[in-house]
């Protein structure tokens, strides 16, 4: 049976399992249920609790971790095929218990491991807890998060212990117990920048995103979007697009809001005429791009804020402008695509209509309350604090929206599985990012881009993009990020005069759009599933929905104008005008579709013009521009004439 035939009888649990590692944990817990929720109830709590004022970084992250890798244990079992068994193995009680002990024995030594030790040295206990703290997380990250990133670790452990005599890369050398000890008991390791935002920003911002669903607040998500699109030409893609969009950006997983929102728009796309593969594509583009989207973005970005120590309402700024080409693209996409297919928009019978709108218009309180707070002067955690309160609040002024105590004790249970994949790949990231910093290898991997390149800049942009999508396969966007932004971003901010917010971006872009290229675009299987599509058709229709993502990115390197560096409005309106009209013609191109119909020559014009509006340079611009018009006359005559010619497939 083929994939396609399989997925048909898939239902949205069963895609979940299928396409999202993060979502293939026990159903059944029987007697250990209860263990499980209070475990999850407390770990919220915790976070919670130390909001504003959080234990020494290395505390909060061993508590952090604490909770997170024993409830792996108890939620995640050793092999998908038992995740229907009733009950917890004894065996994982006693990883779940060990996991516990292993981060609390960092809680209460502290002083002893992080400050004596570096004179004393470390006894042989403290070298037996590092050691099965390692092995602990790397299996807990398997079982909840996939083997590639496990593997990549394994490969750094690897390069840090017999990597010496690499030529060009090697290191200085570590014996296994320093490593260890190094990888565990150091700041700059395991509870290193990853782990620190995980247990602060990321969690909070996780939490607030289970409040608007468990609230049905995101639920106004989908009615606004349909409100706001869903009467125009191909008003159910657009509605989609505008919908998966914000929901993505709360819930920072491709994959779960393709399935999530999919659920409901694919069937409305597939209804008004769009193809299953389009259908799947459209939702899967937009559940990707949510990620990028501004306020709240993927949880990545609560990294970037410290890796590159921006504050986060710049780097909100900074990702308007690509957040909206991106989208724009999509946007484009869908309309040409439903111009080509005669669809329509939806009738206003079927549409919220403005005055229902108005009426839930509070709802997007939580939104607002965590921007007025960031653009304050407030820390993102303060900020999520406060949206989370304000959500928690307006739940109570309808019954729609309204939680009981069940409801209550339940969200924070939910705030912690869903926080469980991005602790695992937080913490395991951080065994990269440490061998990295130990043994100088960003740098040796940065020089080594350059040679190979040859020193051509686009060929060093081509060839971290090509890294970052293969990492992308593999890795959740969190562990991606971090270990590109170690090894890849270098490349361009050491050997060229790139600014780091812009060769950062590069990256967790080419890191998000994994999840739509084949052959392992895992969010276009899943829109795929609920659509009854052919999987790699869904993917490549996506990459020419999301051709914004792969553009973009090289546009805001060449031109860093588009991510607010030394922005000028003389600088920034005309860039902005080319970038939109450069989507528009190479949308056309990617649908085939403008005005009507295009061949095979007015194909390439669209795509070449609308690049070369794109690069920062008025004397390519121009000529692009006029490309794109003189495709517009040509189609327009066609049209009015009413002269048949051939299209290109």
């Amino acid at each position: 049976m083929s994939q396609e035939q399989g997925d048909k009888e898939l239902s949205r649990d069963e895609l979940l399992k299928k396409y999202d590692r993060e979502s293939t944990y026990r159903t059944n817990l029987g007697k250990w249920a209860i263990l499980v929720s209070i475990l999850g109830i407390a770990l919220t709590v915790f976070h919670l609790w130390t909001a504003d004022d959080p234990y020494r970084s290395v505390i909060q992250g061993a508590v952090h971790l604490a909770g997170g890798m024993s409830l792996i244990y108890l939620l995640y079992p050793f092999k998908q095929s038992m995740t229907g068994r009733k009950g917890i193995p004894w065996y994982d009680i006693l990883l779940s218990l060990t996991a516990l002990f292993s981060n609390f024995y960092i809680v209460f030594n502290y002083e002893h491991l992080f400050q004596s030790s570096v004179v004393a040295g470390f006894g042989l206990f403290d070298k037996i807890v590092a050691t099965v703290f390692v092995l602990l997380l790397l299996e807990g990250t398997r079982r909840a998060v996939g083997l590639p990133i496990v593997i990549i670790a394994l490969i750094a452990i690897g390069y840090g212990l017999w990597g010496s005599g690499l030529p060009h890369f090697g290191h200085a050398g570590f014996e296994f117990d320093r490593l260890m000890t190094d990888l565990v008991y150091s700041s700059e390791a395991i509870f290193g920048t990853p782990i620190q935002i995980s247990s602060t920003y990321i969690y909070l911002f996780l939490f607030f995103g289970v409040m608007l669903v468990q609230t049905n607040i995101g639920q106004f998500f989908n009615d606004l979007a349909f409100g706001a699109t869903g009467r125009f030409t191909g008003g159910t893609a657009k509605a989609a697009v505008f919908a998966s969009g914000m929901q993505g950006m709360v819930t920072g997983s491709s994959v779960a809001n393709t399935v999530s929102s999919g659920s409901f728009t694919i069937p409305m796309m597939k209804r008004a005429g769009f193809k299953p593969e389009f259908a799947a594509a459209a939702e899967a583009s937009a559940s990707t791009g949510g990620q990028i989207m501004p306020p709240i973005m993927g949880a990545a970005a609560f990294i970037m804020i410290e890796t590159i120590n921006v504050p986060y309402s710049d780097i909100i700024l900074v990702a308007i402008i690509p957040a909206l080409l991106y989208f724009t693209g999509v946007f484009i996409g869908t309309h040409f695509e439903a111009r080509k297919l005669k669809i329509y928009g939806l009738p206003k019978s079927e549409l919220p209509s403005p005055s229902s709108l108005l009426k839930q218009i509070d709802l997007l309180l939580p939104l607002a309350a965590i921007l007025f707070m960031l653009y304050s002067g407030y820390t993102p955690t303060t900020a999520a604090l406060w949206g989370i309160f304000a959500a928690f609040a307006i739940s109570f002024v309808r019954s729609s929206t309204r939680l009981s105590l069940k409801d209550i004790l339940h969200t924070l249970e939910q705030g912690a599985r869903i926080a469980l994949p991005v602790i695992a790949a937080c913490a395991s990231a951080g065994i990269i990012v440490g061998v990295v910093v130990f043994t100088g290898l960003g740098g040796k991997i940065a020089n080594g881009i350059i040679d190979i390149a040859g020193g051509n800049f686009f060929l060093v942009m081509f060839f971290t993009m090509i890294a970052c999508i293969i990492l992308g396969m593999g890795l959740p966007t969190t562990a991606n990020y971090v270990v590109t932004a170690s090894l890849a971003a270098p490349a361009l901010t050491q050997g060229f005069d790139v600014p780091q917010i812009a060769a950062h971006f590069f990256v967790f872009y080419f890191g998000i759009v994994a999840d739509i290229t084949p052959p392992v675009c895992l969010a276009a299987y899943a829109g795929a599933g609920i659509a009854r599509a052919n999987p790699m058709k869904a993917g490549v229709t996506s990459v020419k929905l999301a051709i914004a993502a792969f553009v973009v990115p090289y546009v805001f390197v060449t031109n860093p104008v588009l991510v607010l560096q030394d922005a000028t409005a003389a600088a920034l309106i005309p860039a902005l005008i080319t970038a939109f009209i450069g989507m528009t013609g190479i949308s056309a191109g990617m649908i085939n579709y403008f005005v009507t119909g295009n061949t095979w020559y007015e194909r390439l014009m669209l795509i070449g013009g609308g690049i070369m509006l794109l690069i920062p340079n008025l004397f390519i611009a121009f000529p692009g521009l006029g490309l794109i018009i003189v495709v517009y006359i040509l189609q327009r005559f066609r049209q009015n004439t009413g002269k048949k010619t051939a299209v290109s497939p």
